[in-house]
């Protein structure tokens, strides 16, 4: 135990250094990556002393290498419950104020709210220009104009503030950056975003261009070796858990054949990368002549037929089966895309694969298409059914932009989440 100790000192203050603790204002994914390149940072450390010094104690290879693999998987959802503990407890976060009361500070305020494991709680809210009805942005109290926030940060010991003060001229904007940083440690600066645009990313990188700030936007997903890692990625994971999937998928066909007469699976015709079409398979949920009730429900139904336009689906439709119910509420419909993985055709984690009919009408559609659609996606553990086809699109779109082997394997812990409470399908 005691040769432990020195391997978990440098463990801790490894994630120090890489600003894990607390860890405000940084997405799972980020969190995620951050442990672990913690994690490598110090087994390389430890295995550099031991060999340097000849510490044969630390080298005890097999008790080591277990207890690091255990960290790595560990480490993260210990991280994720404590954090969910303290944001029920009300002890996570850092007050933050919002100087801006227009379109874009109230979108940053339900953001903040939506996503509490970021850190960031508004408190406050500062305009020169605009006073919010009642006195409040969002629930957010409006404490006056931008010179105020001054006497709030010294009174409360704020020292974070998001500027969202988009339209200001260039003179104004710059006087909030230099008047807000001999005020607050931390400033974020935040573009327009009240159209639903996700321009800021992790992929979005500063840059010093001779002394001119320059922001790099970056499309991760379109460079090929990155789309040669997710590839691997996939591989690897479908093959080591085949073993466990098989019983799954033949127990789920069974039941889908004693209920219902019909083929086990469902081939629909989607798009893949560079739009080349294939056959998606899925386990069958709807009776025979599906597409037929369809369109008679979409003629007969004006609800229905405005359901159907908004979201491409429908909540409560008739055609689906009692296993398909169960199969569509699990997600566990979509397992036979594996062979679509293992084919090549698909990724386990990407875009949703849209249909042919539906290309004119989406939005990123040159970036979307020249990637893989995914088993899962972003907005399957986003708002999954909640979702408008359009904000599906710019989820797509953001999350190409936005890739990273950390993103997919926090996308998949979360997918098994879902599936395992049954939760947000319909």
């Amino acid at each position: 135990a005691i040769a432990v100790l020195p391997s978990v000192a440098v463990w801790i203050i490894m994630r120090m250094a890489l600003g894990l603790y607390p860890g405000y204002a940084l997405t799972a994914a980020e969190k995620l990556r951050r442990q672990t390149y913690a994690l490598a940072a110090t087994v390389a450390m430890v295995a550099t002393f031991a060999l340097t010094f000849h510490v044969g104690i630390l080298l005890a290879r097999l008790p080591l290498a277990i207890g690091f693999l255990a960290l790595l998987f560990l480490a993260p959802l210990l991280r994720a419950l404590v954090e969910r503990r303290l944001i029920k407890d009300g002890a996570w976060g850092r007050t933050t104020v919002i100087l801006g009361a227009n379109e874009v500070g109230a979108c940053v305020v339900r953001l903040l709210r939506k996503e509490p494991a970021i850190g960031l709680i508004p408190v406050a809210v500062f305009d020169d220009r605009r006073t919010p009805e009642g006195g409040a942005l969002e629930g957010v109290p409006y404490h006056g104009a931008l010179q105020e926030a001054r006497h709030v940060s010294r009174e409360s010991g704020v020292d974070t503030a998001v500027i969202a003060m988009p339209q200001a001229y260039h003179e104004d904007f710059v006087e909030v950056i230099n008047r807000g940083s001999s005020v607050f440690r931390n400033l974020i600066i935040v573009p327009n975003i009240t159209n639903g645009a996700m321009i800021a990313n992790s992929a979005v990188r500063g840059r010093d261009l001779g002394g001119i700030l320059g922001l790099e936007v970056k499309h991760n997903l379109l460079d090929p070796w990155a789309r040669r890692t997710k590839r691997i990625l996939d591989l690897v994971l479908v093959v080591s858990g085949g073993f466990l999937i098989l019983p799954v998928l033949l127990i789920l066909a069974l039941l889908v054949r004693l209920e219902s007469q019909g083929t086990v699976f469902y081939a629909d015709r989607r798009l893949g990368r560079k739009a080349k079409p294939f056959y998606c398979l899925k386990f069958r949920t709807m009776v025979p002549e599906a597409e037929n009730i369809l369109q008679r429900l979409l003629a007969e139904d004006d609800a229905a037929r405005h359901e159907y336009s908004k979201y491409h689906k429908l909540r409560n439709d008739p055609r689906v089966t009692r296993v398909g119910r169960f199969l569509r509420k699990t997600s566990l419909d979509e397992l036979p895309q594996i062979w679509n993985v293992l084919r090549g055709e698909m990724s386990l984690v990407g875009p949703r694969p849209y249909l042919p009919r539906e290309t004119p009408n989406m939005f990123g559609a040159q970036e979307i298409l020249r990637v893989r659609p995914g088993m899962t996606g972003p907005w399957q553990v986003g708002g999954r059914n909640n979702t408008s086809f359009a904000e599906r699109n710019e989820i797509d779109v953001h999350y190409i932009r936005d890739w990273s082997v950390w993103l997919d394997l926090v996308i998949l812990a979360r997918t098994v989440k879902i599936v395992a409470l049954r939760a947000g399908a319909h």
